[in-house]
């Protein structure tokens, strides 16, 4: 990352750590005529014992929980004990951030370890996430971390929101993972009550929401209030099968976006309306996935990490709380979500981690963590979390995190300190000091000019590579999205077709 290379020295041996390439080195080829079959058969049992070191990972990505959602984060609204408890056998991330307050940026970033100007994913025809038919999408020259695992030998699920693009070139199937079950996009852009005036729109299309099987559609405007269970047995079923190699599954819940459907069983419980219920189907589906890990003997085996793609709308009892904003902005609350991780016997037991971690560090820290201790281009911006998880000390305090929203440098975090620069494209100089005032609401900028300067010339450095469109400023780094000549839905609506529910009678978006 040229952006960084006269910030510390510390960084920049960070940096060096964090460049991994996905192909490590592979076995001899075996050729009958100068190997014996004793020698072979040696080589197969190597691979194999080193291919069952590999930890199994499960990455587990809620859909705008909030950084006050859960138990263990302060709620006292929602009731989550399944994922308290795993806060208390593993690690709790008290300043994780994921790379983009929106869905779709968001999600690019994590699988891919960019942040999103790096790979295209700033605004897709004006507006800030994909919707369905676009001509957008993540471009087949991108690496996820589903193929660099896929290439080492693991098997991969993609089970749940997608939103990295509709079109068949973007698919997960495309990107790494073997199979996928889920929507290939947000669950409020089907066919439902009301219009949407967004933007440059009219009328963004809304054909029936499909539910697909690998790149098939399987059903049509599904029940939605059933799709949290489906996902479940679908994850189940994909472990079991691969219990016996190192597994990689990506489980993304279509909860708490809106509109939200959820089961009487969790409603009738609920002390947070149907929000709060959404939330503990989220804890009830963690349960499932521990228990079916345990019970497959794996517990110790199996990485699994709990986190939010971007923070709460804070609408119909969603909670940010105590930090500042919501989703769609670079406030705290847009962009640092719950991040829980537990891996028994290598991590640490109920411990808090407030270290500057993101999103995008995922990609770096479980490639290392699965052996592939190489990686060929493209760059990525994530850095390898492995001394942190393992307790081990770093040099990590005072790297920079920086904030985009739709192509904008909002802001930069380094160290406690969270200096903004605009909001919605207005200019809007503000510095906080984040260890003691998370909810960003005491100015420091004038009283700290030391600070501001030093933090404004790391956010030149990184305009340089990334671009800042409020600056009408191009990176000399970003890459082009992916994009197809010619886009079309997935689905599109038959008055004849036997729908579970032609048209959801819930309005709520976002």
């Amino acid at each position: 990352m040229p952006w960084l290379d006269n910030f510390t020295n510390e960084w920049n041996a960070i940096i060096s750590r964090a460049v991994l390439v996905l192909n490590s080195e592979a076995l001899p080829a075996v050729q009958p005529s100068r190997y014996r079959l004793s020698t072979q058969h040696a080589l197969v049992m190597q691979q194999q014992e080193h291919l069952s070191r590999r930890p199994n990972i499960v990455l587990i990505n809620c859909d705008d929980v909030g950084y006050g959602d859960l138990g263990c984060y302060g709620s006292q609204k929602n009731k989550t004990p399944a994922l308290d408890r795993m806060a208390a056998e593993g690690l709790k991330f008290t300043s994780f951030y994921q790379a983009s307050p929106w869905c779709s940026p968001s999600r690019a970033a994590l699988l891919t370890g960019c942040y999103p100007p790096r790979i295209g994913f700033t605004e897709f025809d004006g507006m800030p996430v994909l919707f369905p038919g676009d001509r957008w999408g993540l471009a087949s020259s991108e690496v996820t971390i589903a193929r660099a695992l896929s290439e080492r030998g693991y098997a991969t699920q993609a089970i749940g929101k997608w939103h990295c693009g509709d079109q068949p070139d973007f698919l997960p199937t495309n990107h790494g993972f073997d199979h996928f079950f889920g929507l290939p996009y947000s669950n409020d852009m089907g066919r439902q009550v009301g219009e949407i005036q967004e933007g440059d729109r009219e009328r963004i299309k809304t054909p029936p929401l499909p539910l697909m099987s690998d790149a098939e559609v399987l059903e049509q405007q599904p029940d939605q209030a059933s799709l949290t269970a489906r996902y479940v047995n679908e994850a189940v079923r994909f472990m079991r099968a691969s219990r016996h190699r190192p597994f990689f599954l990506y489980l993304a819940h279509v909860y708490v976006h809106l509109p939200l459907y959820v089961q009487q069983r969790f409603t009738a419980r609920s002390e947070n309306g149907v929000y709060g219920a959404a939330v503990e189907a989220i804890d009830w589906a963690t349960d499932v996935i521990l228990q079916e890990i345990a019970r497959l003997g794996l517990s110790n085996e199996t990485i699994v990490i709990f986190t939010s793609d971007n923070g709460s709308l804070a609408v119909n009892g969603g909670s940010n709380a105590p930090l500042r904003g919501r989703k769609g902005t670079t406030w705290e609350g847009g962009m640092r979500v719950p991040c829980l991780l537990r891996w028994p016997g290598k991590v640490a037991a109920g411990v808090a981690v407030d270290t500057v971690a993101s999103g995008i560090d995922l990609f770096p820290t479980l490639c290392q963590l699965a052996g592939i201790t190489h990686r060929p281009t493209p760059e990525i911006d994530g850095l390898d979390l492995g001394d942190l998880i393992h307790g081990r000390s770093t040099n990590l305090m005072e790297r920079p995190f920086l904030f985009f929203n739709r192509g904008d440098l909002e802001a930069i975090r380094v160290g406690e300190w969270k200096l903004h620069f605009s909001k919605s494209g207005n200019e809007q100089p503000l510095l906080f000091d984040l260890d003691r005032d998370p909810s960003e609401s005491i100015d420091c900028f004038a009283e700290q000019p030391g600070v501001v300067a030093r933090l404004s010339s790391i956010a030149n450095l990184a305009r340089s590579e990334f671009g800042d469109r409020r600056l009408a400023l191009q990176g000399s780094a970003a890459r082009p999205i992916g994009q197809v000549a010619q886009a079309r839905t997935l689905t599109e609506f038959d008055p004849s077709h036997p729908y579970y529910v032609a048209e959801y009678d819930l309005a709520d978006r976002g």
